[in-house]
């Protein structure tokens, strides 16, 4: 019987593996998970824009760490900096049209390598995976 602290390290553990997988999948589209990530959430949100303290918390960063990470993503055309028409202080980050085309292809690279690590499970086990871990409530 597996006692919270190993199921802690197990989940960890799994975590970093699937991210690795995940990764490789994504360096032929030169991105990591991470810029993938930001580009998931802003392709998902409204008008394809975000607050960029919305996408850090969104992404896991913190506000600086987004900042970071969105730099050069900026500089290659993925993203741009827009001014929010309502209020000068905050900062929005839009998803450009290569950003999106970009995505599009690495999601296709990202699916594929999910359907790999899962392939062990049936369909009805996914789900149930699936539903335990949206119980989890982690702040």
């Amino acid at each position: 019987m597996s006692t919270p602290v190993e199921l802690v390290i197990q989940l960890t553990t799994l975590q970093t593996r699937m991210q690795k997988r995940l990764s490789g999948a994504l360096s032929a589209h030169g991105l990591s998970f991470t810029e993938y990530l930001v580009l998931r959430q802003l392709a998902a949100a409204a008008d394809h824009r975000l607050r960029r303290i919305d996408l850090a918390e969104h992404v896991g960063l913190s506000a600086s760490g987004v900042t970071r990470l969105l730099n050069p993503m900026e500089k290659t055309g993925l993203v741009r900096k827009e001014e929010n028409a309502r209020d000068a202080r905050v900062s929005l980050v839009a998803l450009s049209k290569a950003g999106q085309r970009l995505y599009q292809d690495a999601d296709v690279a990202v699916a594929h390598a999910a359907q790999a690590l899962f392939s062990g499970l049936s369909e009805d086990h996914v789900q149930s995976l699936s539903g335990v871990l949206k119980t989890l409530r982690i702040p």
